[in-house]
């Protein structure tokens, strides 16, 4: 009897032993017990935009996959979590909510501008290291918490004036622009001032909202009769494949050129990839380039994802990982640390680290969070982008 007592004494002390034990594993995220940070993104994988979030999804999730197959950050697992916030702001609210219930260590922001600005908002509050991909409007990275990967809206805006002006594509220019987006709005903001400076003539600027974006009939009529030899997007491709269309229907010869955003325009599932024929776009990626890193990544995503999401967006997470990799390698940090030990540590080298990668050769940060970066010019050519 007292040998049963005793067994059964044993048996009930190691299952306690084993629940703390099971409890404790819960901390540092790794299924056996392995230390990790993690790393925590918001964007949208469903609606209209899905394209940029499951792009950036995959290019992060590539990046910490190969980092962990090599062993980790300073022998320090990577994981990372995304939530769908359907690029609305309310919404990316939320998210920053569940990522930070999850144990959020470090984020990489939201993938849309104005997503980002209330992510950020509650990022900055609790002094969450943030550095987005993809958020573009100067507004997404306020605070001494973040900074991006990717272009600012007005660095696009002077940048296109520039390179428009400098290879005399043309002198009369035409825009159409979405008045109520803050990435639209930001790059128009910058480009008609360095275009006056430059020389250029803007003979007409016609613009669209949220609730009109679905008929631009009257707005290619007024382009049409400006005189305009070419007419600037600084939108996203969704609008410009109906701005095409509508171009084509109206009989508008004029040469095209945008931003960013129009990254993804060839990808456009049943769009007319020959009505995007000679468009022009900046952009910090072009996957038939031919540097290591480029066609390392193209390789390697292709294999993983397919082509369908295989844009900038993607590529620029890919890029903010192993910009991540390089900073947390710097500042030594530990899973053990707090988050706001980490977004202390990490502020403090950023400005120190220099990063050549897929987006980038030579690429450093400034203490407002931006970077500098030369970007590159595309052009559609038979479908596929052209390095000009």
């Amino acid at each position: 009897m007292k040998m049963k007592k005793f067994l059964a004494a044993f048996l009930a002390l190691t299952m306690v032993i084993l629940c703390f034990a099971a409890c404790g594993k819960g901390e540092t995220g790794g299924a056996d017990g392995e230390k990790t940070l993690k790393i925590g993104l918001s964007g949208p994988l469903t609606g209209n935009a899905a394209q940029y979030g499951v792009g950036v999804k995959n290019g992060a999730q590539l990046a910490v996959d190969e980092i962990n197959a090599a062993g980790g950050v300073n022998g320090i697992k990577l994981e990372f979590r995304m939530e769908d916030d359907e690029a609305d702001s309310e919404k990316a609210k939320n998210a920053y909510g569940a990522l930070k219930d999850w144990g959020m260590q470090i984020s990489l922001g939201t993938v849309t501008s104005g997503a980002c600005i209330a992510f950020q908002g509650e990022a900055s509050k609790d002094n969450m290291f943030v550095l987005t991909p993809s958020a573009t409007a100067v507004e997404a990275i306020n605070g001494a918490n973040a900074f991006r990967v990717c272009f600012a809206d007005p660095q696009q805006g002077v940048e296109s004036a520039d390179y428009i002006s400098k290879n005399a594509i043309a002198t009369k220019i035409a825009v159409i622009y979405d008045s109520s987006d803050p990435y639209s709005t930001g790059i128009y903001d910058a480009f008609a001032p360095e275009a006056k400076a430059r020389g250029l003539e803007v003979v007409t600027v016609q613009s669209f909202t949220e609730d009109t974006k679905n008929d631009f009939s009257a707005q290619i009529q007024a382009v049409k009769s400006s005189g305009a030899e070419l007419l600037y997007l600084p939108i996203y491709y969704q609008e410009a494949t109906l701005i095409l269309q509508a171009a084509k229907k109206a009989a508008l010869d004029i040469k095209y050129f945008g931003c960013d955003g129009l990254d993804g325009i060839l990808t456009m599932e049943n769009f007319d990839t020959s009505l995007a024929e000679g468009v022009m776009l900046l952009t910090p990626f072009a996957k038939n380039a031919t540097d290591d890193f480029t066609v390392n990544f193209v390789k390697n995503y292709k294999a993983a994802y397919g082509e369908s999401t295989m844009n900038q967006f993607a590529a620029d997470a890919y890029d903010a990982i192993y910009i991540l990799k390089a900073a947390i390698e710097k500042a030594n940090i530990t899973a053990d640390m707090t988050s706001t030990q980490i977004c202390d540590a990490l502020k403090a080298v950023m400005t120190e680290i220099t990063y050549t990668g897929v987006t980038a050769k030579g690429m450093t940060w400034g203490t407002d969070g931006e970077p500098t970066k030369p970007p590159i010019v595309v052009k559609v050519e038979n479908a596929a982008y052209t390095i000009l």
